[in-house]
């Protein structure tokens, strides 16, 4: 999802959004509202909570970084600016348009990055994702691991049947991680990103509901 939705002429007061762990266990998901506050997911050396206010400070020094902000919108650059960004999750979330999961490694207390699902169709019918994680946790599995956990829940908990990514061509990693995950490339979205004073081209990569169930069937116990 390189194109933010959020805005941040929109955010509430940062302190006005919910700050504490959202409760839930995975075998809770099928009886949980997503709306009502996010599940916790817990896969392999990571957790999937709801981004508390307190994360603005991680999320902050690790998403700013030029690799990181390379191929995605321009992120905050405050903590303040985290801690909109972070309200105006909750608010999306309780109106039932957005989910944002923050990445918490397990030696880790705060976020070092985070996955986003968003509405494009009423219902949640088709969907975008996306996700940013810090440079340092690169290569470490957290993506993978956090990327099934996400895309389970989109179909299996919001009920997705389509969900798209985007990826600039240029972004080799990010490419080659959606195609790791099965996604399918489906078109070449021409100059369809403005960054860095230039438009660029995208991938656009799908996976659709039908075929998250083969590939569940496949793997078993990796998907949680």
């Amino acid at each position: 999802m390189e194109k933010m939705p959020y805005q941040p002429g929109l955010a509430e007061n940062p302190g006005s959004g919910p700050q504490g762990q959202a409760q839930g266990a995975p075998s809770d998901l099928a009886q949980s509202d997503w709306r009502t506050a996010l599940p916790v997911l817990i896969g392999r050396g990571l957790t999937l909570r709801e981004l508390r206010i307190t994360d603005a400070v991680s999320l902050c020094a690790l998403l700013t970084t030029p690799e990181v902000a390379r191929f995605i919108s321009p992120p905050p650059t405050t903590v303040e600016g985290f801690e909109g960004f972070i309200t105006w999750t909750h608010r999306q979330r309780r109106a039932g348009q957005y989910v944002c999961f923050a990445v918490v490694p397990d030696e880790c207390d705060a976020a070092v990055g985070l996955f986003q699902i968003r509405e494009l169709e009423p219902g949640f019918v088709t969907a975008e994702w996306g996700f940013a994680i810090g440079s340092q946790y690169w290569g470490s599995g957290l993506f993978e691991e956090g990327a099934e956990l996400v895309i389970d829940f989109a179909f299996s908990h919001i009920g997705a049947q389509r969900l798209e990514a985007r990826a600039a061509v240029k972004n080799g990693r990010g490419n080659g991680a959606l195609a790791k995950l099965g996604a399918a490339r489906e078109a070449i979205l021409r100059r369809s990103f403005f960054k860095d004073g230039e438009y660029l081209d995208q991938n656009l990569w799908t996976i659709l509901v039908e075929d998250w169930r083969r590939a569940k069937a496949v793997w078993g116990p990796r998907i949680h």
